[in-house]
């Protein structure tokens, strides 16, 4: 899940890409930022689950410079830390979709109740 650069320069580092290449290195597989957050949005922590999904639509895109083709037939494993009710999972997933995944997972850290 790629953050704003602007979030990023705050905080002074990306978790979910720390978290992506950790787990990739752990387990032997290749990890690529294949999206690039194409908005600031607001904290979902701040919203309440009906909001979350407007908050997060089209905020996602193909990372600059990668070819679509890149995901053809490829199965995908998305990264983040935190999921609540899913809605940037999804927003995250309809991307690479779009660009011919053959599907989309996701792993999380942590789940909120």
């Amino acid at each position: 899940m790629p953050v704003h650069p602007e979030r990023a320069r705050q905080r002074g580092y990306d978790q979910a890409r720390l978290l992506a290449h950790a787990a990739a290195d752990g387990l032997g597989l290749p990890s690529a930022p294949v999206l690039e957050r194409r908005r600031a949005t607001v904290a979902q922590y701040h919203l309440d689950r009906g909001r979350r999904a407007g908050n997060v639509a089209a905020a996602f895109g193909l990372a600059s410079g990668l070819a679509p083709r890149a995901l053809r037939g490829r199965w995908v494993v998305l990264v983040d830390d935190v999921v609540t009710t899913g809605a940037t999972l999804a927003a995250c997933a309809g991307p690479l979709l779009d660009a011919g995944a053959v599907g989309v997972s996701a792993v999380t850290v942590a789940r909120e109740r």
